[in-house]
């Protein structure tokens, strides 16, 4: 079973690490601007960091869902070489954000249209078990005949 599941949960963990590394530059920046909790404004410099984290852990358990289904259903290396773009992407998007709002756009298209392959990859791949698991067609096998 873990020979299954082992790509998609390295993903995982680096998905992790990077939401962390994103909280941590929140933590710097409310020290470097003097932005104390609770507040969540202060300069233009700081609410990029903050926005860019908030935004990231807010697409985090789509991305973890997605990752997973798509892994379990469609193909786990497939699954697993979307989720490592997906994370590249929103590296690079936080740290577009960081440096000017509009740095922000390029990797953000990059990263949903990553996000809507996931969604296809799991939605043809549990779409492929129902019809093989309750009504017993095969659709690979039709495909390759």
């Amino acid at each position: 079973m873990l020979d299954q599941i082992h790509l998609l949960a390295a993903v995982t963990v680096l998905g992790v690490l990077e939401q962390a590394y994103f909280f941590l530059q929140v933590i710097y920046a409310r020290r470097a601007f003097g932005v104390s909790p609770p507040k969540i404004s202060g300069p233009p410099e700081f609410e990029r960091v903050f926005r860019a984290q908030v935004n990231s852990s807010e697409y985090f358990p789509i991305f973890l869902a997605l990752l997973w289904q798509a892994g379990l259903f469609c193909h786990q290396g497939l699954a697993a070489a979307l989720g490592l773009l997906y994370l590249y992407a929103r590296y690079c998007y936080f740290m577009g954000y960081r440096a000017s709002s509009s740095e922000r756009l390029a990797p953000i298209y990059f990263s949903s249209g990553v996000l809507w392959i996931l969604v296809a990859a799991s939605a043809l791949g549990i779409l492929h078990f129902f019809l093989s698991h309750y009504v017993g067609l095969n659709v690979l096998q039709l495909l390759t005949a």
